[in-house]
């Protein structure tokens, strides 16, 4: 956790403020929704909601069946998570060193919770969720797009990256990873935000 303790720390002073935007009703693409409900419904074998915050994410894929688990650094997230989400699993960690056995989960869900990692530290996270899936597990990533380079902004919490969807895609492929779907898409609310989803399998 401790390679990414200046994001937890950014997150949790701005705790509240994140959770009141999510429990109003956090206005998820459908197109987005019906992407992570195609790939992480119907495995054989667990799912973990990486970076799950407040916990939406994690409700909505029980609600459909899913055995999964949300994971987050920010103390405050799970804990309100655990209040208000009583019938789902919320546990307290970070994808830079998950307390999962190798070759255990069916799925990860990282739904805009890699968009603090540096570029350098990238390799070691994706190493991580590659440990952690079996063989043809499947991975649904979501982040913000760049059509250029990899590019730093200002995040309204803390620094985050955009990512060219190639260059996120050979990223993959190197730690171990077929690439299935992408998605790319605007919202005509925010102009200055490109979005985008890669969907990949661990290598047998």
């Amino acid at each position: 956790m401790t390679a990414l303790r200046p994001v937890r720390d950014a997150y949790s002073a701005k705790a509240e403020q994140y959770i009141a935007l999510v429990d109003a009703g956090w206005p998820d693409d459908d197109g987005d929704t019906a992407l992570v409900l195609r790939h992480l419904t119907g495995l054989d074998g667990p799912v973990l909601d990486l970076g799950c915050g407040p916990g939406h994410w994690t409700a909505r894929l029980q609600a459909e069946g899913v055995d999964v688990t949300g994971i987050d650094l920010v103390p405050e997230f799970v804990t309100h998570a655990r209040t208000t989400r009583p019938g789902c699993d919320f546990r307290l960690g970070s994808m830079t060193d998950l307390d999962v056995g190798d070759r255990s989960v069916a799925g990860v869900l990282s739904w805009y919770s890699t968009i603090h990692v540096t570029p350098h530290q990238l390799h070691d996270v994706l190493a991580e969720l590659r440990r952690v899936l079996v063989p043809t597990g499947v991975l649904v990533l979501g982040f913000f797009d760049s059509e250029d380079d990899v590019a730093a902004f200002d995040h309204q919490v803390v620094t985050a990256y955009r990512w060219p969807v190639d260059a996120l895609a050979e990223r993959l492929e190197a730690a171990g990873f077929v690439e299935l779907e992408r998605r790319q898409h605007q919202v005509a609310a925010r102009p200055d935000r490109r979005y985008a989803a890669l969907v990949a399998r661990a290598a047998g």
